[in-house]
């Protein structure tokens, strides 16, 4: 895996005049070497895309279709080979890499048939009032413009697939911009797009570091801006770029909330298993990761050994090994970060259940009761395997205390009763609320984001379809309605 990777620039393979080095969080290794483009090569990948806007937009839908099916079939014929990239990119668990190359097979599937059915158009009579006898409007959507997508590292492959399907689908061109850490998995896809008949132009895949980046935003011939990342950057793209379409989705401290009528032991046994599973996956590095469990006073005292116990039987260690659940995070450094969180709330009165110890990239999964409200783990996102537990009285205080948080993308509530659930969905500040089960929970064709600092706009592919389109009416006049 130590070859130099080309990056993509309209449609095909090109490289710059200097590489970087892609090396395993776990140990170190030489994952490979990246070819950065230059700053000619981004200009002309972003005039190319420009060039062909009218002309994508044009394009059948059964050609963008046949095109993300393409992608989608070859995703799942090279899943080994892509996932063991990923594992040794990221330092993600080869089966949790696994199932995120399944999740890309699904986003370009399902934006494959999106694209059959998209924008049909709505025809709307206007003859309801007297000025509109005759008169026939006709809705449809019109891409808005080149797409930045600008990806992550945590699922460098399928956050990628979901920013570049729904672009195809509609029609719109996209510059795909990888995280400099995990930047071999998105330019799988570049691959795999040049083996089909999309108009060259319509896409790029470009390795540029992070500090090229302002000049990428400020460019007006990309209007939309499809970002995931942190709060910080998010909001600091946003506000240089106010009129652009700006999609975000950020952090969040998420919240599972387990509830007085969740009694049984089976309940609890699930629930315990789940937050345990949940928030060390990915090694805690979800936006969705639990983060917080906030459980009624009548089930806390039996659910904590059970969530201690599921916590210590996570298998942590070699990611390339199909039983390790938890890996490293993504480099030493956001370990050391995660470590000062932690001591930090320890030192302040938190109680350590179990872990809060470091070696190298890695934290050990690790569980904190009687968290004081005033230190960073408990207003902020850890991104790594940490989890705190907190004792309430009754679903109101239970619900104020998901709604204490400046983050608002997914909550879980384990509960068994249908009004609650319904209440839970009126009164929690968040983009979704899981019923039965952690916040972690995400099927990518549902609308998916935040509210608060979690982010604004929504992903999961038809609704990015939305996102990056609008509206444009044809009115007819003069007709026998």
């Amino acid at each position: 895996m130590s070859d130099t990777h080309a990056f993509w620039l309209a449609g095909r393979e090109a490289t710059g005049e200097a590489t970087f080095d892609v090396t395993s969080p776990w140990d170190g290794r030489l994952v490979g070497k990246v070819s950065v483009p230059t700053e000619a090569q981004v200009e002309e990948a972003v005039a190319a895309a420009h060039a062909v806007v009218d002309e994508f937009a044009a394009t059948p839908a059964h050609v963008r279709a046949a095109a993300l099916d393409h992608v989608s079939k070859r995703l799942a014929e090279r899943t080994e080979e892509i996932a063991q990239l990923i594992s040794a990119e990221n330092g993600k668990p080869i089966k949790w890499a696994r199932g995120e190359v399944g999740r890309a097979v699904s986003v370009f599937r399902f934006a494959a048939e999106e694209a059959r059915r998209f924008n049909g158009g709505e025809a709307q009579r206007l003859d309801t009032e007297a000025g509109g006898v005759g008169r026939l409007a006709l809705t449809r959507r019109i891409p808005k413009g080149v797409v930045l997508g600008i990806a992550p590292f945590n699922f460098p492959l399928n956050l990628s697939a979901h920013k570049v399907a729904p672009a195809i689908a509609v029609g719109a061109p996209i510059i795909l911009k990888p995280a400099p850490a995990t930047p071999i998995s998105s330019l799988i896809l570049g691959e795999l797009l040049a083996e089909t008949d999309l108009p060259a132009g319509s896409w790029s895949v470009l390795t540029v570091p992070n500090d090229r980046m302002p000049a990428l935003v400020q460019d007006e011939r990309l209007p939309v801006i499809s970002f995931t990342g942190s709060d910080k950057v998010g909001f600091a793209i946003q506000q240089s770029v106010p009129h652009k379409h700006c999609t975000l989705e950020l952090g969040g401290n998420a919240a599972a909330v387990v509830l007085g009528d969740w009694a049984s032991e089976q309940d609890l046994d699930w629930a315990a298993t789940r937050i345990a599973t949940f928030s060390n996956y990915q090694g805690g590095q979800s936006c969705i990761s639990v983060q917080r469990v906030i459980a009624d006073a009548s089930v806390y005292d039996r659910l904590v050994p059970k969530i201690v116990a599921a916590v210590e039987a996570q298998v942590t260690g070699d990611p390339n090994d199909s039983a390790t659940d938890v890996g490293p995070l993504v480099d030493e450094n956001a370990a050391r970060r995660v470590e000062s969180w932690v001591d930090e709330a320890v030192q302040a009165g938190a109680k350590l259940l179990t872990g809060g110890k470091r070696e190298g990239a890695s934290y050990a999964p690790t569980v904190l009761t009687d968290l004081p409200a005033d230190v960073t783990l408990a207003r902020a996102e850890v991104f790594g395997p940490v989890l705190t537990i907190a004792r309430v009285d009754g679903e109101a205080e239970a619900f104020a205390a998901v709604n204490d948080s400046d983050f608002g993308l997914q909550a879980g509530v384990f509960t068994h009763d249908l009004q609650t659930a319904f209440r839970a969905h009126r009164a929690l500040e968040v983009g979704g609320v899981i019923i039965g089960d952690v916040p972690s929970y995400r099927a990518d064709q549902m609308p998916y984001g935040g509210a608060k600092k979690s982010g604004v706009g929504r992903e999961g592919v038809r609704y990015a379809m939305d996102d990056y389109t609008y509206e444009r009416v044809l009115v007819l006049t003069g007709l026998a309605l």
